[in-house]
C-alpha cells in the first residue's frame, strides 16, 4: 500500500459515494439553507461532468421538516420525527431536484431501512435499482425511510447507511461530509487545541483519541463517523472525512480532513453482509469453552456449548452469541428455530442424531455463517466529548 498516494484513489474514483450531514444543509433554526445546498451540488455537478459516478446519501428530511411544521428543535419521539420526515423529505428533494437542474442533471430519491439491507432479496433488489439509476445518467439521492423506520429497523444513521451502500454499489471511494473537518486527537475548542489526524491505517492509530457526540439536528457524530469508516474500509473501500465546505478538495485527492486507508483484505460480501447490515434476531449464550471454539479457533457452534436461548427467530435468521460475560462476541445464521433448540443444548450431535433422527447431526451455527464481533469504536479504549 502506497500510504502517500492513498488519496489518489479518491481523485480518480470512477464510482463514488458522498455522504453529507443535516447540519451542513440547514440553518441555525433548522431549514434548508439554499446556498449550502447549492454549493454541494456545485462540486457533486462538476464531478459528474468529469465522468464519475456519484451516489448521494443525504441527511437532512427531519431537519428539513422542523419549518414548515413550526418546531424549534428535532423531536424527540419517533411518530413526529416519521412526520417532519413525510414533510421533510419532499422539500429536500425537490430542492436538489431545482439545484442539479441548474447542470442539467436528473436525481433520483431512493429511500432504504436496514430491513432493506438485512432481507437479502431486497438487499438485490436496492442494488440492481442504484446500478440501473447510475446506467441511465441520474443521480440516486439516498435517504434512510424515516416515515417508515421502526427503532428495530433503523439504520440509526446515514453514516452507517452510507458506507454499507458503499459497499453495496461496489464504490471506489467514500466521503463523509459534516461541520467537522478532520478527526483530531481532542476536542479541538480546548485550550491549546489539538493535532488533526491526517490518516488512519488502522485502529491502533485511533488509540486513545476523543469523539464527540451528535450535533443539534443530526442523528450521528465522530462515533459514528469512524464507525463508519471501519465499515467501509473493511469492504476495501478508502474514505475521507472532512467538512462539506472542503468537498472539492476532498474529492480532488487534496490534503483536507481525515483519510482512512482500505483494508487490503476484506470479507466477501456476505460476511460484511452478516456483519454491518444485519442485527441479531434473537441470542444464543455460550459457556467459556464454545466461546474458544468459536473465537479463538474460528469453528461451528454445536448445540453442547449453548447454555441458553433469547429471542424469536426461525432457521436462517442472523443471531448473536455471547459469552458468559454478557458481552456479544459473534453473530450467525442459525440452523434451527428458537422453539427447538432448548431440547438440543448440552448434548453432543451425535446423542441428538440417535434420539431425534439423522437431520439433527449438524451444528447450530456453521463456521462459514458466522462473523467475529470486534469491539465497535465505542467499545474501545476511546472517550467521549
Amino acid at each position: 500500500m502506497n500510504v502517500e498516494n492513498g488519496r489518489e484513489r479518491v481523485a480518480a474514483a470512477a464510482r463514488l459515494v458522498v455522504k453529507v450531514g443535516s447540519s451542513s444543509l440547514t440553518t441555525a433554526s433548522g431549514t434548508m439553507d439554499s446556498d449550502r445546498v447549492d454549493a454541494l451540488v456545485d462540486v457533486l455537478a462538476a464531478r459528474a461532468a468529469a465522468g464519475t459516478q456519484v451516489v448521494l446519501v443525504s441527511s437532512g428530511a427531519i431537519a428539513a421538516g422542523l419549518g414548515p411544521l413550526g418546531l424549534s428543535a428535532r423531536p424527540r419521539d419517533l411518530a413526529t420525527q416519521q412526520a417532519a420526515a413525510s414533510v421533510g423529505q419532499g422539500v429536500l428533494v425537490a430542492r436538489y431536484t431545482s439545484s442539479f437542474a441548474r447542470y442539467g442533471l436528473r436525481v433520483g430519491q431512493v429511500l432504504l431501512t436496514a430491513d432493506d439491507m438485512m432481507r437479502r432479496s431486497h438487499h438485490r433488489n436496492a442494488q440492481r435499482t442504484l446500478a440501473r439509476l447510475l446506467e441511465l445518467g441520474i443521480m440516486p439521492v439516498v435517504n434512510e425511510n424515516d416515515t417508515v423506520a421502526t427503532d428495530e429497523i433503523r439504520f440509526g444513521d446515514n453514516d452507517r447507511l452510507a458506507a454499507l451502500v458503499a459497499h453495496l454499489i461496489h464504490a471506489d471511494a467514500l466521503v463523509l461530509l459534516s461541520d467537522v473537518d478532520a478527526l483530531y486527537d481532542g476536542d479541538p475548542r480546548r485550550p491549546g487545541g489539538a493535532r488533526r489526524i491526517e490518516r488512519v491505517l488502522g485502529p491502533a492509530d485511533l488509540e486513545g483519541v476523543e469523539l464527540g457526540r451528535s450535533g443539534r439536528v443530526g442523528t450521528g457524530g465522530m462515533i459514528t463517523k469512524v464507525e463508519a469508516a471501519r465499515i467501509a474500509t473493511g469492504a476495501g473501500v478508502p474514505v475521507v472525512l472532512t467538512a462539506a465546505a472542503h468537498a472539492a478538495q476532498a474529492l480532488a485527492g487534496q490534503d483536507v480532513g481525515t483519510y482512512f486507508h482500505a483494508d487490503a483484505r476484506h470479507p466477501g460480501t456476505r460476511l460484511l453482509w452478516l456483519a454491518h447490515a444485519t442485527t441479531g434476531r434473537g441470542r444464543l449464550h455460550l459457556d467459556d469453552g464454545a466461546v474458544e471454539a468459536v473465537v479463538g479457533r474460528r469453528k461451528s457452534l454445536l448445540p453442547a456449548g449453548v447454555t441458553l436461548v433469547e429471542g424469536d427467530f426461525a432457521a436462517g435468521d442472523p443471531v448473536d452469541l455471547y459469552s458468559p460475560l454478557g458481552t456479544p462476541v459473534a453473530r450467525g445464521l442459525v440452523n434451527f428455530d428458537a422453539a427447538e433448540i432448548p431440547e438440543l443444548l448440552g448434548r453432543s450431535t451425535r446423542e441428538l442424531a440417535a434420539t431425534l433422527g439423522p437431520e439433527y447431526e449438524r451444528e447450530l451455527i456453521h463456521r462459514d455463517d458466522m462473523v467475529i464481533l470486534e469491539p465497535t469504536t465505542e467499545s474501545r479504549s476511546m472517550r467521549h466529548v
